[in-house]
């Protein structure tokens, strides 16, 4: 019988090379800082690049599960169609199986090394790059070290020959290990290093090792599910679509058994090596199953789960709270992508603004007061999420960007409140009666005119993320500055002159007072392109 002490080593072991895998993942996932969040946003349509995206970012995140909760957060705020997703998801299955492989690899003793050279990176050096090349290496010593830790006292099976025939006869059995255990660990990787050291003690064959990975794939992907619980239907139909992909390879290959553990007997004469291949090639061979029918894929998925038609987005629509866990680059992304999307809302108020006074349109009134309600609605979601964001341990240059985000969100915000004064500005003209003249028309024209190219400016910088077109809102804001003080002077001289009344000359000065005040949140929000580009520039 096996003691105590065995069953509490295999434990540890198992606990062991979980660390490994969080660790090592983190520590990928910060070194590589904001290229994983460019990486992410570089998704185009076609499902092999969405492929190809799923399967570099998996093997950084050293997580299938992380990635497919990032995909259904995508899908769930309208970042990601249907088709996209699946792409990544495809790639992601693929992804996951680095790690497996690198287990199967014979190097308990360099593993020792890897943890005490890292150990001493963490220790003896300040740089934060280094520092989390460290933590890397000593999560990928972990791996092996609690491959080692499980395999000894599992030794023990071998000599309970009722034990492999208990497995051996009942292949669902075996699969009904892997989904289970996978379901509480919450580690596909954990799942198939478990396997991998009871394969490597004889205790079951390959074809039972086999049914127990195909558990496993099917278990992975609860989490998915779970992050689908509360989100639109569209997340439902990504999370569905990940799940059906599995069990279809499952059905698939167990159908084949026979065959495909022959085909995997091939693959290397080393047992644990065999048990990672026939994890990595089931989801090779089901990515390429679904690759050429994604399109139609994704319609059977829709057909499955419909759309909901009367589903509408309000408030914010990227802030979603499950990248928090998944990637916390990807959520400080979230946060800038938001940002945009405010600042156009509040493009949209100042162009409203010049129209509602050049043509003497007062139906837009309502219309800027909806969209100034909505800009303080996200504002306030945005930095309550930021907040969110701040506090789940990000790293310097994540946090530097958040920063000065939420700094530049202010500004957006500023943005729609001088727009509500012009309104303010407008409406007492109404009630007055008062009109300009068609020069001070003509200037206010021109005045609107140079501001909002600064804001438009100022918002395509932060979503190409391109310092070039910041500075071209810099010099713009200088331009906005000089004509303020002419105009101003123009129209005093206008006032003196008696070509304008009193009262119209002093809501027309407080009008460009505004509007310079609108070009100077206009370089402020350039600013934060500045940040963003110098931390590209450190990492590079």
């Amino acid at each position: 019988m096996m003691s105590f002490t065995s069953l509490l080593q295999i434990f540890a072991g198992v606990g062991i090379l979980i660390y490994g895998i969080i660790i090592m993942g983190e520590s990928l996932q910060i070194i590589a800082g904001d290229r994983l969040r460019k990486l992410i946003g570089s998704l185009t349509g076609t499902p092999l690049k969405g492929m190809l995206l799923g399967t570099a970012v998996t093997s950084i995140l050293q997580s299938s599960s992380a990635t497919t909760v990032m995909v259904v957060s995508f899908v769930d705020v309208g970042f990601m169609t249907l088709v996209q997703a699946i792409g990544v998801i495809l790639g992601a299955n693929i992804g996951t199986t680095v790690t497996a492989q690198l287990m199967a690899f014979k190097i308990t003793d360099l593993a020792y090394v890897c943890a005490m050279v890292g150990a001493g990176l963490c220790v003896l050096c300040q740089t934060k790059k280094h520092k989390q090349i460290g933590v890397g290496l000593v999560g990928f010593g972990l791996l092996f070290i609690g491959m080692e830790m499980m395999q000894q006292p599992l030794a023990f099976l071998k000599q309970r020959p009722e034990v492999v025939t208990i497995f051996g006869d009942h292949l669902f059995l075996a699969f009904l290990s892997g989904l289970v255990i996978t379901l509480i660990v919450q580690s596909s990787s954990a799942t198939v290093g478990l396997t991998m050291a009871i394969a490597a003690q004889g205790v079951v064959p390959l074809q039972t090792a086999i049914a127990i990975i195909l558990g496993d794939n099917i278990g992975t992907t609860i989490t998915a599910v779970l992050a689908s619980f509360g989100a639109n239907r569209s997340a439902k139909q990504a999370a569905a679509a990940h799940v059906m992909i599995k069990v279809f390879g499952t059905v698939v290959i167990m159908a084949t058994l026979p065959f495909y553990t022959s085909l995997i007997e091939y693959t290397s004469a080393d047992i644990s090596r065999q048990v990672a291949n026939a994890h990595t090639i089931f989801n090779v061979i089901v990515a390429f199953m679904f690759l050429p029918f994604v399109s139609q894929y994704a319609k059977f998925i829709k057909k499955l789960v419909p759309d909901d038609k009367e589903e509408k987005v309000l408030g914010a629509m990227f802030l979603n709270p499950t990248l928090i866990k998944a990637s916390r680059a990807a959520a400080v992304d979230a946060v800038r992508k938001e940002m945009i999307r405010l600042g156009i809302s509040s493009l949209r108020m100042i162009e409203a603004c010049r129209t509602m006074f050049l043509t003497d349109n007062e139906k837009l009134v309502a219309e800027i007061d909806r969209m100034e309600r909505n800009v303080n609605e996200i504002t306030h979601d945005i930095v309550r999420y930021g907040t969110e964001v701040g506090q789940s341990g990000l790293s310097p240059d994540l946090s530097m960007i958040l920063n000065s985000c939420i700094s530049g969100v202010g500004d957006i915000e500023r943005i729609g409140d001088h727009a509500t004064n012009l309104v303010e500005m407008y409406q007492f003209l109404q009630d007055h009666k008062l009109k300009f003249s068609p020069k001070a028309l003509e200037e206010c024209k021109e005045m609107f005119d140079l501001v909002i190219s600064a804001v438009a400016k100022s918002v395509q910088a932060l979503e190409d993320e391109d310092p070039k077109i910041a500075q071209e809102v810099l010099d713009l804001e200088d331009r906005i500055d000089y004509m303020e003080k002419t105009l101003r002077a123009r129209h005093i001289a206008r006032l003196n002159a008696g070509g304008c009344t009193p009262d119209a000359g002093v809501i027309f000065i407080d009008i460009l007072s505004n509007l310079e005040r609108v070009g100077d949140h206009a370089h402020n929000i350039a600013m934060v392109v500045f940040d963003i580009d110098s931390i590209h520039n450190r990492e590079a």
